[in-house]
């Protein structure tokens, strides 16, 4: 099976790639043309320009992007579909918003095209392991692109699944990335601990390597933050300023919406803000007001 590939970041070059090893034809595009001759090297073909993407193709075409949420997405998505024709397919393998997702399914179907969403979990390793895959469409489509989802994904019947309609592939990523906030930040704290116990002598990356093998709370994010520590026992050189890409946010934006209590994955989230701030208003007004009702110590600013 042939497929268009836009968007060769690492993620979307090693798709590219693991595409390649399954036997599969991918005609890649990118607006950085370095990035189209990476791919050609690795055995895609390389198309210049949308028009040459989508003429390289066997109708009833897919083409599947991999950009960055947002407007960078919506505008390549509406660029495509002018050049596309009906029947043709576009899946969004980024991570975007569900509700941006919907909204462009039914623009797209309005001009007879497909649209499926994949959330796409795997970061560098999938090349190697292969990525989780949630997908929302219509059956039919979906099972059109059976054979792409098959090679992509860890097995062919593992790792991934059409979840439901459109929507229901980003939606569950989403959800996704917010239990991956909670599961990081629990890690995070749990070995902040054992670090401050000074007197014990505790070696965190010991316990990390203890905890992988027998215990109920191994997993690949204890396996990568043994990693981490056995590389960099001190994570030294690594600043305390912990970004997100958006996902945490529309999480719990979500979960307000539903009344569903997150208060984990809340947490997890406003610990993350809490990480990127220098001058901390908040904890000097918290000082401040100890000092006003109890005349306790201010320490001074250094």
């Amino acid at each position: 099976m042939d497929i268009g590939m836009i968007g060769l970041g690492k993620m979307g070059l090693n798709m590219v790639r693991r595409l390649l090893q399954g036997g599969h034809r991918v005609v890649a595009f990118d607006r950085d043309a370095a990035a189209v001759r990476s791919a050609s090297a690795a055995g895609a073909d390389g198309a210049d320009t949308l028009d040459e993407l989508v003429a390289t193709l066997t109708p009833r075409r897919a083409i599947w992007i991999m950009l960055p949420a947002g407007e960078i997405t919506g505008k390549m998505i509406h660029d495509l579909a002018g050049c596309l024709a009906a029947g043709d397919t576009i899946v969004d393998g980024g991570n975007s918003f569900y509700k941006d997702s919907l909204h462009r399914a039914d623009t797209l179907r309005g001009c007879g095209l497909d649209f499926v969403d994949v959330g796409t979990s795997g970061g560098i390793w999938g090349l190697a392991a292969g990525y989780s895959l949630m997908i929302g469409g219509e059956e039919t489509v979906v099972g059109r692109l059976r054979p792409i989802f098959e090679t992509l994904a860890p097995a062919a019947d593992l790792g991934w699944g059409h979840v439901g309609p459109v929507g229901a592939g980003h939606f569950t990523k989403m959800v996704h990335n917010g239990v991956e906030y909670g599961l990081m930040q629990a890690y995070a704290e749990g070995f902040a601990l054992l670090e401050r116990k000074e007197e014990f002598h505790l070696d965190p990356a010991q316990v990390a390597e203890i905890w992988r093998h027998g215990s109920v709370v191994r997993s690949w994010l204890l396996d990568l933050a043994a990693r981490a520590l056995g590389e960099n026992p001190r994570l030294e050189g690594i600043a305390p300023y912990v970004p997100d890409s958006g996902e945490g946010r529309w999480t719990v934006q979500e979960a307000v919406d539903l009344e569903c209590p997150l208060p984990v994955i809340t947490l997890a989230l406003q610990s993350r803000f809490r990480s990127r701030e220098q001058d901390r208003f908040g904890d000097r007004l918290l000082a401040a007001l100890r000092n006003q009702f109890g005349g306790h110590e201010v320490r001074p600013a250094r």
